[in-house]
């Protein structure tokens, strides 16, 4: 079994969790003896039996995969669909439905999106209620959708708990509208809690980032650019009184769960992913219109040093290794298309 591992998503220009993603998981299937490469575009010689592509891969491309006799696999992100309102979900439903049972031209289906999750041999994602998402609003069979949770490095599963011994709360991850930064700093700075922002933005020079910095005082929002190394990330997190995210769309947050594995009460967006993974062992924003964000920033503070960390379950990536190796193994099993 060979697996080609491909991602459309260029890591020099934009960082982020799915660079660790298809980085972490071509280290932890190698390890467990699985033959994996990253897909050569420009070598016409290379071979495999199946390729794994982390985000959406065209319907086109899928059928020239299916020609040389591969199999696809496609790992998917419903970020933002992940966090839309039932109802938004059945209009989307009845629209996906409506557009796949149409009798419209071939080549145009080809062009929908979710015309190639049908056309996939396996869909990937990391949570339930993507799964029930993908089955019950996108229509792909309960078979041929798996759940694999993404994984953390040995370096934060045997990181020692926290000593939460700072009077800072920290936020990790990338400086930018989709994680709230401005927002959270503002209210950090009406709550007077000193919050330690660590990570970097796309665009020094985006306006998004120059009002950030404005409101970086060094006393109540503090800022650390993005650290060069695991332990260096850990020692900040194991430092701090809690942990804070509130992303406007999540569906997994990478920087939530290194965090648990640092033994921090968590303060998060009340969101789909972050009630599944977490349950009643965090804290939760208010949903607009039910409470103020800045006075459950003060709460979050006040309590912290009275609150218990999660203990939801941490994998690491061999075990996520582990769990694609058994779902590449059902897939070569099935007939070829």
């Amino acid at each position: 079994m060979k697996v080609l591992l491909n991602c459309h998503l260029p890591f020099l220009l934009a960082h982020g969790g799915t660079q660790v993603q298809v980085e972490q998981t071509k280290a932890g299937l190698e390890k467990i003896g699985v033959e994996v490469e990253y897909l050569r575009w420009w070598d016409e010689s290379q071979t495999g039996d199946i390729l794994h592509q982390v985000g959406w891969v065209p319907s086109d491309i899928i059928a020239l995969a299916h020609k040389k006799g591969w199999k696809v696999a496609m790992t998917i992100l419903l970020t933002e669909t992940c966090n839309r309102s039932s109802r938004e979900l059945f209009v989307r439903k009845l629209m996906v439905r409506g557009m796949l049972g149409a009798p419209l031209p071939k080549r145009f289906k080809s062009r929908l999106q979710w015309h190639a999750y049908h056309l996939s041999d396996q869909m990937i994602v990391g949570l339930e209620v993507e799964r029930r998402i993908v089955e019950e609003v996108y229509g792909v069979p309960n078979e041929r959708v798996a759940v694999v949770p993404l994984g953390l490095s040995d370096t934060y599963l045997k990181a020692a708990p926290a000593s939460r011994a700072g009077e800072h709360l920290i936020c990790t991850g990338t400086i930018g509208p989709s994680k709230n930064s401005l927002e959270l700093a503002g209210y950090a700075a009406s709550a007077k809690v000193p919050l330690l922002f660590v990570g970097k933005p796309f665009d020094y020079a985006s306006d998004y980032w120059k009002q950030f910095e404005k409101l970086v005082d060094g006393t109540i929002v503090k800022h650390t650019p993005h650290v060069g190394s695991q332990q260096e990330l850990i020692a900040l997190l194991q430092q701090a009184r809690g942990y804070v995210l509130m992303s406007r769309y999540e569906n997994w947050s990478l920087a939530a769960h290194e965090a648990a594995a640092c033994r921090l009460p968590m303060l998060l967006p009340d969101q789909p992913w972050s009630r599944e993974r977490f349950g009643d062992q965090a804290a939760y924003f208010p949903k607009p219109g039910h409470g103020s964000a800045a006075d459950a920033v003060r709460t979050f503070y006040d309590q912290c040093p009275n609150l218990s960390p999660s203990n939801t379950r941490l994998c690491s990536w061999v075990e996520v290794a582990e769990m694609l190796r058994t779902i590449y193994e059902r897939m070569l099993a099935r007939n070829t298309k």
